[in-house]
């Protein structure tokens, strides 16, 4: 347990009528609340100087390693505002998890999974007034770590930033759940054996890029990457993880193999459909499956899944010589039935059977609303 204690430095906050009129219609990454989380980590001193301070510039060294060693991770979650007006968070003990083991991955400081859901809450408590009320809204958090030593030299940081930030979220998809087209990537490779993969940092995304423009001019949304030894076995798209379902009901996904992400959308998906008595195959998974599966009728649904839009429905895989769609059947019910499940426990229409929510803001708090 961490016995740090965090510092207030108090913003000038946004008016409640600027602040509700963002509220309204946020986006997706376009604004961002009053605060910010700041922990400084050194090799001689460890984690101290927590501080809640104002939202603004991160001061930095142009010799800072991040900027030349790419040391950097972050993580992705949200925060929900319930009926009763207390404000929670899906699985933080999950994030904090799994950022240590991206920080191993990077040579970066691990930080104390307490520590980490403090953090998260401290923010939550400060910025209460940013979570948003409306349907499908939320508080999306970025947690994220640097190493900030100023030095020019290829070693791991000897001093490293913990820093969180939070920006209200509006649904994903505006109109309703939209069926998506995704893009076969046969030139590009997000990844490979022994890289860093499975861990969450910048590089990977940096990695999807240039492909995800290839899909956009090719008509689609995402694009979907095969490990980097074959054309065919599956990995994740460029920021989600992908799932198959079978006509008897089984859900087949790709398996953890140091390439993936483990994702917890992917993780809560599957207890939950093992929760109603669906068979889930974690193993390799090829394109030839999907596309011999359509053709037969084995395969009926595709999703892909993660924290910002929980579960993507999948209508079209397309690639150079390559069309797999399921036409007027996309979505699936199925992928419609786990999507309605979770978002429910993170709402607070279902119920929480696994304990995976933290309240941040109890009900009748002075921070609640």
């Amino acid at each position: 347990m961490t016995d740090l204690q965090f510092t207030h430095t108090e913003a000038e906050r946004l008016s409640d009528t600027e602040r509700d009129a963002i509220l309204r219609d946020p986006g997706f990454g376009n604004h961002f609340t009053d605060h910010m989380i700041s922990i400084v980590w050194t090799k001689e001193a460890g984690w101290h100087d927590a501080e809640v301070v104002p939202y603004g510039p991160i001061p930095m060294d142009p010799a800072s390693s991040v900027l030349h060693y790419g040391q950097e991770i972050f993580e992705g979650l949200k925060a929900y505002r319930r009926p009763d007006g207390s404000i929670v968070t899906f699985r933080p003990d999950a994030n904090a998890r799994r950022l240590n083991e991206s920080a191993r991955r990077l040579a970066l400081p691990e930080i104390p999974e307490d520590l980490f859901v403090a953090a998260i809450q401290e923010l939550v408590a400060a910025d209460a007034d940013w979570v948003p009320s409306g349907d499908d809204q939320s508080l999306y958090l970025r947690p994220f770590l640097i190493a900030d030593e100023s030095f020019l030299g290829v070693r791991a940081a000897e001093r490293a930033r913990f820093l969180i930030i939070a920006s209200p979220a509006g649904p994903y998809f505006t109109g309703g759940v939209k069926p998506v087209s995704i893009w076969l990537s046969e030139e590009h490779s997000r990844a490979g054996r022994g890289g860093t993969g499975a861990a969450k940092c910048g590089g990977n995304y940096a990695a999807s890029l240039l492909p995800q423009q290839v899909a956009a001019e090719n008509g689609c949304q995402q694009v979907l990457f095969t490990d980097s030894s074959t054309d065919d076995t599956i990995d994740e798209l460029g920021g989600m993880n992908l799932f198959l379902v079978r006509s008897d009901g089984t859900l087949v996904t790709p398996q953890l193999n140091g390439n993936i992400l483990d994702g917890i959308t992917r993780r809560s998906l599957i207890q939950l459909a093992r929760d109603r008595g669906h068979a889930v195959e974690e193993r390799e998974v090829t394109v030839s499956e999907w596309r011999e599966g359509v053709s037969q009728g084995t395969i009926t649904e595709a999703f892909a899944c993660g924290t910002a839009a929980v579960i993507t429905p999948i209508q079209r895989l397309k690639g150079t010589d390559l069309e797999i769609d399921f036409g007027s059947s996309a979505p699936g019910p199925l992928t419609m039935s786990l999507r309605e499940e979770l978002t429910g426990i993170q709402f607070g229409a279902g119920e929480d059977r696994h304990g995976w929510l933290h309240v941040m803001v109890p009900v009748g708090s002075e921070v609640a609303r």
